[in-house]
């Protein structure tokens, strides 16, 4: 039997010169393969040219060429609504800038594990001029002004010990001489602003950009909405119809001055510009607009939030370690409902375990089917039910470097709700040395401790209060030094990468130390290998001016 196909020749011992392929090439062969960029089509209009190769042999040259944004909503109405196509939807990507929205906000906004997008930093920027959130407290004028002078309180505070601690570190580290005096400067401020921004609330304002494509800007638009808070939900409408509107042209004013001297010179031809330069873009007018609140979600909370007070009923939280490496002893079923009454409540994750381990296998399923209950037709399981990760970190750390650790989406997140009942983190060496408390040193320390216990004072004040959303209100007045508490689901390769990365000299030093425990908990458990870490040690000083 002969084959038709002669390229590979016996070996005969001796090199040999590859034969071309103007040689020989069999018919129907293509061996040009062609890479190119685009720009300048919608994102809908290109998740639909993308979608086309799936169900066309036409190239995407030849797509888009043909496509109008009438015909992708057309598409995206049957086979994304109707069909339930969703991966559609990932093919579409929006840029989108939310400014002047409160930290807790921001907190809620980016929860997505597909997401990228940058914030603005609270190590290199000063918050002072940044304004803050006032939530609508009604007819509660006395929760009103409770609130409005702790956040003032908690501002001052913020700039007294951003400068006593700067004087601090000039008068303890001097400038070398190979060092720049502004870059000295902007180095220790910068350290200083590391300490300081333990004393800004949840209500202080930020600004944040992302680009994320069009399935995850549907469901988090549904998660905002379905959020207790009103800034929260606020939020959600007015992403949806940023997605659904006309987008901010960069080049819209430069075009539109063109068709003004395109127009002196020929009329016709301006209003062929006019269509082609000026025309309104919108980002993702189809697949975004029919997000909702997701229900699935606040009906399962509610429910869980009522079995996770029956189950810990007089149950104090127990105490436990900056970071807990939980070890697997429980099945796959413990597990899961384990994370959902984990989720509902303020305990730690190893205290649920046993718990949730000592009940009987019908209680245990009837708990994990108050998490599917409600689940409709489209709707994703929770993300609690990301179950049977190798590593388990229940951490238990201040708002501030929580946020920090919040970027590693590689890894599955289950935070439980802020609250004041596990207390507050004060700094104190701010990687210097063991012996030395920054604070302390720069004479703000009780200064410090004040603001932060009268804020948690009066959150709890406010939270008992008459306001309209009350207890999501006080929520707002807790500083990033408040603890809050996450369980950390990964497997080995992203303990890895976060104990390197995050235990760096140039890093934070509250997210230094998480990271410096959890190595040290993956060499209790792993010895052989934690040896493969590359951690930075905690513990040895570092020099602060090397960033």
């Amino acid at each position: 039997m002969h084959s038709q196909f002669h390229t590979l020749m016996p070996y005969s011992g001796r090199e040999s010169t590859p034969m071309s392929s103007e040689t020989f090439l069999p018919v129907g062969a293509r061996n040009q393969t062609e890479v190119f960029a685009v720009h300048g089509a919608d994102p809908e209009v290109l998740a639909y040219a993308m979608a086309k190769y799936s169900r066309s042999a036409l190239s995407m040259r030849e797509s888009l060429a043909e496509i109008s944004a009438q015909k992708a909503e057309q598409f995206l109405s049957t086979f994304y609504f109707a069909y339930g196509h969703r991966s559609i939807a990932d093919l579409a990507h929006a840029a989108m800038a939310v400014e002047r929205l409160s930290l807790l906000a921001a907190i809620v906004l980016v929860d997505e594990q597909r997401w990228d997008g940058q914030e603005r930093s609270t190590r290199y920027q000063n918050f002072l001029k940044s304004g803050w959130y006032f939530p609508d407290f009604g007819a509660d004028q006395a929760s009103a002004h409770l609130y409005a002078e702790t956040v003032e309180n908690l501002f001052a505070t913020y700039q007294r010990t951003t400068a006593a601690v700067h004087e601090a570190l000039l008068r303890r580290i001097g400038c070398p001489a190979e060092m720049k005096p502004e870059a000295y400067q902007r180095t220790l401020k910068a350290r200083a602003f590391d300490v300081a921004r333990y004393l800004l609330p949840l209500a202080t304002n930020t600004s944040l950009g992302q680009i994320v494509n069009a399935r995850t800007l549907e469901t988090q638009v549904s998660r905002l909405l379905s959020h207790p808070a009103a800034e929260v939900r606020d939020l959600g409408v007015k992403l949806r119809d940023a997605a659904t509107g006309a987008a901010w042209n960069l080049n819209g004013k430069a075009g539109a001055e063109l068709v003004e001297k395109i127009a002196a010179a020929d009329a016709t031809l301006a209003g062929e510009a006019e269509r082609l330069l000026t025309r309104e873009v919108r980002t993702a007018p189809t697949l975004v607009k029919y997000a909702e609140p997701n229900q699935y979600l606040m009906q399962t909370r509610a429910e869980l939030e009522c079995a996770a007070a029956e189950l810990l009923d007089g149950m104090a939280p127990a105490a436990a370690p900056l970071v807990d490496l939980v070890e697997q002893t429980e099945t796959l079923e413990v597990e899961l409902a384990a994370t959902l009454i984990y989720w509902a409540s303020q305990h730690p994750y190893r205290q649920v375990r046993d718990v949730v381990a000592g009940l009987s296998g019908s209680r245990i399923s009837e708990i994990i089917e108050l998490g599917l209950r409600h689940r409709g037709r489209f709707d994703e399981a929770l993300r609690v039910f990301h179950a049977g990760a190798g590593l388990r970190f229940d951490i238990l750390m201040d708002i501030g470097g929580f946020r920090d650790m919040h970027r590693h989406r590689r890894v599955t997140q289950i935070k439980q709700g802020f609250t004041a009942a596990h207390g507050y983190e004060t700094p104190t060496n701010g990687d210097l040395a063991p012996d030395i408390n920054l604070l302390a040193e720069a004479g703000v320390l009780a200064d410090y401790q004040s603001a932060i216990e009268a804020a948690h004072a009066a959150s709890a004040r406010i939270a008992a209060g008459t306001a309209p959303e009350a207890a999501t209100s006080s929520l707002y007045l807790l500083p990033l030094a408040t603890r809050v508490r996450c369980l950390f689901k990964m497997d080995f390769a992203e303990a890895q990468y976060i104990s390197e990365l995050r235990s760096g000299p140039a890093g934070h030093f509250s997210y230094r130390r998480v990271a410096w425990e959890m190595y040290l908990a993956l060499e209790r458990q792993h010895p052989t290998l934690a040896k493969h870490i590359r951690v930075t040690d905690f513990t040895e000083p570092i020099d602060l001016l090397k960033r």
